[in-house]
């Protein structure tokens, strides 16, 4: 695996700006980094046990058959691992796939390790999970008054004190460098300039905007919208006319209007995560199978944040945008997978399972706690 010095490949607008001082559009603008860590949980094992993984596709997570993918290594992911996937399915798509038990605690103090190397150049850190975080930068404690070179800087100290490599997108705008992040994976560094930015957008395949799931997208495809220039081109009218309030979001992303300020005291009320279908899905059976890997990838978001929680929501979209949704409180804190989904089998049959089918499936957990009590299933529902 190379070192980040020699991996800088995709930087997008062309050089810094050199001598007699920046314009005042460069004054005004934020330079916003995304920094995100290359498969960090599967990246920790073949660092710590390389004669067992270094090379080999690993999955971080339960066996088959009831286990959750958490991370796949980067040779695992050509065969279609992921992350939030059953291990049955992830065992079948890679019949070498190795499966290796996670070791959180280990993750966590990896990430307190990398943390501390982000607050020597800004006290504007906004964590995402163990392993990802904005970061502003626009007035940095130390290092240049440059995005680009900065995040050179951490990349290298990260794998010079972890010996593990992170990717890194410099941009205006927390959309601009989250998607510029993924570009140029693993081990690189896309920057995008305020200038750059549309341009930029304009090349993004639809599917890689902030809200927009596989069924939006083809939605936005059988209105004409392929790309970022696509829907750059589109009146926010017509966006609305389909989407509602989201076509307004989806516009405003497509030209560059992002402000959201990177926020260190972000506290976190819930973690949850849905998938919306493209067909219906009915009757019981169906909707657990769906909801398997919906639930680990909850229970994945909430071992990484280091939180558990004591109440559990089923949510319900049917085919005709009737949302409800089934709720429960419990007396003991809640995460693994295990639990959530002996939880969602209870909820989807209280009162009676549904009757019309659905076409949106989510589960959430909140009432969070530090996730330091011993988890104990309370399956008598005291507080619905």
């Amino acid at each position: 695996m190379n070192g980040p010095e020699d991996t800088d490949k995709a930087e997008t607008g062309g050089a810094e700006r050199a001598g007699g001082g920046p314009g005042e559009e460069e004054k005004k603008a934020r330079r916003i980094l995304h920094v995100d860590m290359d498969a960090f949980f599967a990246s920790i094992e073949q660092r710590d046990f390389p004669d067992k993984y270094a090379g080999e596709p690993i999955a971080v997570g339960g066996n088959p058959p009831k286990g959750v993918v958490k991370a796949a290594s980067y040779e695992a992911r050509p065969y279609g691992v992921h992350s939030a996937q059953p291990a049955v399915e992830a065992d079948r798509q890679c019949p070498d796939l190795i499966f290796v038990p996670p070791r959180m605690e280990v993750y966590q103090k990896e990430s307190r390790r990398i943390r501390e190397i982000l607050r020597e150049y800004t006290d504007l850190i906004e964590p995402l999970s163990l392993d990802e975080a904005y970061l502003d930068v626009t007035n940095s404690k130390k290092g240049p008054p440059s995005g680009t070179l900065i995040a050179r800087r951490i990349r290298e100290e990260i794998y010079s004190e972890t010996g593990l490599t992170a990717s890194a997108g410099v941009g205006p705008s927390k959309f601009v460098a989250k998607v510029a992040s993924d570009q140029d994976k693993p081990d690189g560094l896309t920057v995008v300039r305020p200038e750059a930015q549309m341009e930029f957008i304009a090349g993004l395949p639809i599917g890689d905007f902030h809200g927009i799931g596989p069924v939006t997208e083809e939605k936005m495809q059988e209105m004409g919208i392929e790309s970022g220039a696509d829907l750059q081109e589109t009146s926010e009218k017509r966006l609305r006319r389909r989407f509602g309030k989201r076509g307004g979001h989806f516009k405003r992303l497509a030209m560059g209007e992002d402000d959201r300020p990177v926020k260190p005291d972000r506290e976190r009320k819930s973690v949850g995560a849905e998938r919306t279908f493209s067909e219906d899905i009915s009757g019981p059976e169906e909707m657990l199978s769906r909801l398997e890997p919906i639930a680990g990838r909850v229970s994945g978001r909430l071992e990484s944040a280091g939180r558990k929680g004591r109440t559990v929501t089923l949510k319900l979209k049917s085919h005709d945008h009737e949302v409800s949704t089934r709720q429960t409180t419990l007396r003991r804190a809640v995460r693994s997978s295990e639990t959530l989904m002996r939880l969602a089998e209870r909820l989807l049959g209280r009162p009676h399972p549904p009757e019309e089918p659905v076409r949106l499936l989510g589960l959430s957990v909140s009432s969070l706690t530090g996730g330091e009590e011993g988890e104990q299933l309370e399956l008598d529902f005291d507080r619905g």
